[in-house]
């Protein structure tokens, strides 16, 4: 029989950190299915005695006492989120509601096969139960706290209730380079255009093909934007919107997740038997301008050609207008911070594009994911997509959204962190922000008076079934948590 995962992992250090995420592994926890990882931490917190309590959402906070000697200390807060992304490569056949993650260490790495690791935010989850339960870790009052839907809007955290947190220092597990210290982030918010098509029947001389991008490395549409990774509905648009023969759409589909660039796109479409050497033509004129364009970026890249199944389908018109619709669409990094060097300030990401047949007609939708720390900022590209969305006779309904977290560089948790990783490496780390969404935004807002900073170790392609972390990384994390706690334990 193949390894469990928490047989794969059992060498790695520190072996408890490690042990729970191999029990994570085996636990489903999509967003807003997260039943199973809740209980799975409240029979944690009930074998060692420790009190919990719930909000109406289901955030979990579990109270555990101080190190003796440490029980004068303020109580701190250790927050991560439950749930994970669920993504896999569409040749995979995995269940994320039953499957356990098919874990491997690949040299330095720990991933899983042809899907998502979850370790944004398992690790955080499994770094506060193992520094609950070790031994050798000196720490004052801790409160774990642990929120669900965190990944399709933070939307558990908006809905926390402000009684459930009692600290006011708090520390946040869901950052992915070791390096780093953050203080501060993005707000974010979605739009989803939509439009309603009638569709018609295949004419007599019509073919139907399919036209599938793979091979983008996609990744976090916060964290990973600033490295311009292509995207593939926005890649798939441009070269339909380049076509110079007509074609009707039978249907136009990729990404699922708005905070994911999507890697994989796939339109189904009716033309002309006599144009499909133009079509093969111009895919082939597409990769190759592609690869030159995401050359050390995104060199994987696959555009293919196969026979489809024939299908009602949109008018040539509509199937223009509605191509020229997503190449319109602003994507990538739309403005730098002049705050913070080197900060993603404004960004879009056309995330995913859906097919909705219903009978003799079929709703197309369109989600642009839009981020900033600048909320005018945040508003403007908003009111460009749909601007975009109301000269192509579209609806556009946006989102709540959720706050950014002001930078706090006289954060007084700040003062205690920055040192300790200065004297523990030998260098300073880089204090920032980021141009992803933390919960801290959020927690700061709901509860109020908080005193906050994010850290984490290296974890890289998260979103994607390329995300993995690093071994190495993780023991440098646990090094650096557990001075951490231990000089706030005295303090």
């Amino acid at each position: 029989m193949p390894a469990t995962a928490v047989e794969t992992l059992s060498k790695l250090q520190p072996t408890d950190l490690w042990r729970f995420f191999g029990e994570l592994t085996a636990l489903p926890r999509p967003s807003k299915q997260e039943g199973k990882v809740r209980e799975w931490v409240l029979n944690t917190a009930k074998q060692h005695g420790w009190k919990h309590r719930s909000d109406a959402v289901g955030n979990i906070v579990i109270d555990v006492p101080a190190s003796p000697g440490c029980e004068k200390a303020r109580p701190l807060c250790l927050q991560s989120h439950l749930d994970m992304v669920c993504e896999k490569n569409a040749d995979v056949d995995f269940d994320f509601n039953r499957d356990p993650l098919k874990i491997r260490i690949d040299g330095d790495e720990v991933r899983a096969t042809g899907t998502t690791l979850g370790a944004d935010n398992g690790i955080g989850v499994c770094a506060s139960l193992a520094a609950a339960t070790s031994k050798d870790i000196r720490h004052g009052p801790l409160e774990l706290l642990f929120t669900i839907d965190e990944e399709t809007g933070l939307t558990g955290a908006t809905a926390i209730s402000p009684e459930l947190v009692k600290a006011r220092q708090l520390i946040n597990l869901d950052s992915e380079e070791d390096d780093t210290l953050y203080i501060g982030c993005a707000g974010g918010r979605t739009t989803t255009l939509s439009r309603t098509f009638s569709l018609s029947p295949a004419a007599a001389g019509e073919k139907a093909v399919s036209v599938t991008v793979t091979g983008l490395r996609g990744g976090h549409s916060g964290a990973d934007i600033h490295e311009c990774r292509g995207n593939a509905n926005k890649l798939l648009a441009r070269l339909l919107g380049a076509a110079t023969f007509p074609f009707r759409l039978i249907s136009f589909a990729g990404g699922n997740k708005h905070n994911a660039i999507p890697r994989e796109a796939q339109a189904n479409l009716l033309l002309s038997g006599g144009d499909m050497p133009k079509l093969k033509a111009l895919v082939d004129a597409t990769v190759s301008e592609a690869r030159k364009l995401l050359a050390d970026v995104d060199d994987g890249i696959q555009i293919a050609v196969a026979d489809a199944r024939t299908a009602p389908a949109l008018s040539p018109e509509q199937s223009r207008q509605a191509v020229d619709l997503i190449c319109s669409l602003p994507d990538g990094v739309l403005g730098m911070s002049r705050a913070i060097k080197g900060l993603v300030e404004t960004s879009n990401n056309i995330a995913v594009v859906a097919w909705e047949p219903s009978g003799s007609s079929a709703t197309l939708k369109i989600v642009a994911s839009s981020r900033s720390s600048s909320a005018p900022h945040l508003t403007a590209v908003m009111e460009q997509v749909a601007g975009s969305a109301r000269l192509a006779d579209w609806q556009a309904a946006p989102s709540d959204g959720y706050p950014g977290w002001q930078p706090n560089p006289k954060s007084k948790l700040l003062t205690v962190c920055e040192p300790i990783y200065e004297k523990l490496f030998n260098k300073k780390p880089l204090v920032t922000a980021i141009h992803a969404g933390l919960e801290c935004g959020v927690i700061g807002e709901r509860v109020g008076g908080m005193d906050m900073i994010s850290f984490g170790p290296t974890i890289k392609g998260a979103h994607s079934p390329d995300e993995r972390v690093s071994i190495s990384s993780v023991e440098k994390f646990w090094k650096y948590f557990s001075a951490v706690l231990a000089a706030l334990a005295t303090a």
